[in-house]
């Protein structure tokens, strides 16, 4: 209990019972969690400062003992009365704004050893157990004082390449503009390698394109339209196109040996 030392030491001179040191140690953990005392006496005095000591006059009634606290941020004032019944004490604390109550009843003799009054590192005992009692006796049931807002850090600026999200899709093409090109599989084995790849940065799927199948072509962008057969603009940059027809303008009509030859529905040829 951190901070209980000095307030020991500088409370020793009126410390004439055990129930005066387990005083110190609530006083202590009220002041731990926010509060602070303004006074004793159930009546506000003449020029009253908030202060994490104990007041004048705090140990005066040692069968009850009447304590005032104000949190830090001023938004709640408790009543702290300390009631000694044999060898128990009840504390009874009451928030005057909200008129919330809580009591939690402590046994002298678990947290205090009487015969070291002059000792302070012999004279508390169970300590943690006192101020788990406090806490959730008290403090919970009653609400900790609110605490002041934390200043949050700047925001750190962002580096795009640290936030790279590779599934996420890029911006379209404005209209107009070519699309990219395509390589060619660098081997036979390539062909379908597209289908395996999910962010599409690769050539040679298992549809085959006739313009970007690797073999030579001449050189034909449909996009920019086919003399003779499409209008510029017809073939969006960028689609796959299936021609219609042989590649190429300027291309002559069907080679003779395609024709059937003469007479060939002769049965007697």
């Amino acid at each position: 209990m951190a901070g209980l030392e000095p307030l020991y030491a500088w409370a020793r001179a009126a410390v004439s019972r055990p129930q005066d040191a387990l005083i110190c140690g609530v006083h202590w953990e009220l002041v731990r969690h926010g509060y602070r005392c303004l006074g004793a006496g159930d009546q506000p005095g003449p020029d009253e400062k908030k202060s994490e000591l104990l007041p004048a006059g705090w140990e005066a009634n040692k069968e009850v003992y009447t304590l005032r606290y104000k949190s830090a941020d001023d938004a709640r004032e408790l009543l702290l009365k300390a009631i000694m019944v044999e060898d128990s004490m009840i504390l009874n604390v009451m928030d005057r704004s909200s008129q919330k109550v809580a009591d939690v009843t402590l046994a002298v003799a678990d947290y205090i050893n009487p015969e070291h009054l002059d000792d302070f590192h012999k004279l508390y005992k169970n300590t943690e157990e006192l101020r788990t009692r406090i806490a959730s006796g008290i403090i919970a049931p009653l609400g900790a004082p609110a605490e002041k807002a934390k200043k949050e850090p700047a925001a750190e600026k962002k580096d795009p390449e640290l936030h790279y999200d590779p599934l996420r899709v890029p911006p379209r093409q404005p209209a107009g503009t070519r699309a990219p090109s395509w390589p060619s599989p660098s081997s036979p084995f390539a062909v379908g390698g597209a289908d395996l790849d999910p962010f599409g940065g690769r050539s040679g799927g298992m549809i085959v394109d006739p313009l970007r199948s690797g073999i030579p072509q001449p050189g034909i962008d449909p996009s920019s339209g086919i003399p003779g057969r499409l209008p510029p603009g017809a073939v969006p940059p960028g689609a796959r196109f299936d021609p219609f027809g042989p590649l190429g303008a300027g291309r002559s009509g069907p080679d003779p040996d395609h024709l059937p030859p003469p007479g060939y529905d002769d049965m007697f040829m």
